[in-house]
This record gives structure tokens, C-alpha cells and sequence, in this order.
């Protein structure tokens, strides 16, 4: 009897593990790179998910219900202020050179889960996932 409540206790304390630890060692001091199907499924399961554009071509083309905090001009870094450090966010740009800088940039500033969405705007596009664009 014994036994088979310490095998319960280790079920429920390895379940409680995949359900909640889990997020808080994948992203120990570093971002996580996520494919555009992965990333997709990261925005339907986080409601509160804040998806960030770093470009300076927003009005062009963007993912629906992103914001944009563009890296050329400084906007980033005074969102980086700003921002909840304990909120979730996926970032994305036009090319690896500057999403990974963003992202660092995050981690450095204290933030603890964000994404990277690997190959950029264009991996999303190419998936064919809904983007939206400012008619001016």
C-alpha cells in the first residue's frame, strides 16, 4: 500500500513538472527558437501570447495582432522599459541577424519566455498563415 502511494505521489509530482516547470527551465537565461508551425500553435494555446514585429515595414505586412517596437529607431529598446517581464512574447523580423540581436536583447533586459520565430516573416508567409497589412 505503501508503495503504490509513493508511485501516485512521483506520477502527480512528474505530471506537475510537464505542466509547469517545463516553461521555466526551457527558457533559463536564453529565448527559444520556434518554427512557424510551432509558432502558430504557440499563439492559439497563449491567449496572452504578446507577438512583437521589430521591422520597420509593419504597414507592408504583419502577423495579425502584433505589435511593432521597430529596432532601427529605438522603439525596442524603450518598449523593453516598459514591457511585462513576465508576460510570454514571440518575436520576429526579416532576417536571423537581427531577431537573435532582439532576442538577446530581451534576455539581457530580464525577460524570461520569449520565442523566435526561425526564419523569420518570411518562414510565416511561406506556411501559408494569415498576415495582415495597413491600407494607407
Amino acid at each position: 500500500m505503501k508503495i503504490i502511494k509513493l508511485v501516485l505521489i512521483l506520477v502527480c509530482l512528474v505530471f506537475v513538472y510537464f505542466l509547469y516547470a517545463k516553461d521555466y527551465f526551457e527558457f533559463q537565461n536564453s529565448y527559444k527558437d520556434v518554427s512557424a508551425q510551432k509558432a502558430y500553435r504557440i499563439i492559439e494555446r497563449y491567449q496572452d501570447l504578446i507577438v512583437i514585429d521589430i521591422s520597420g515595414t509593419y504597414e507592408m505586412g504583419h502577423i495579425p495582432g502584433s505589435i511593432n517596437y521597430f529596432i532601427g529607431d529605438g522603439s525596442l529598446d524603450e518598449a523593453l522599459k516598459e514591457l511585462d517581464k513576465n508576460e510570454r512574447y514571440l518575436i520576429y523580423y526579416h532576417t536571423n541577424k537581427t531577431s537573435v540581436l532582439a532576442a538577446k536583447k530581451f534576455t539581457k533586459a530580464g525577460f524570461k519566455r520569449v520565442y523566435r520565430l526561425d526564419g523569420n516573416f518570411s518562414s510565416w508567409v511561406e506556411a501559408g498563415f494569415e498576415t495582415t497589412a495597413i491600407r494607407i
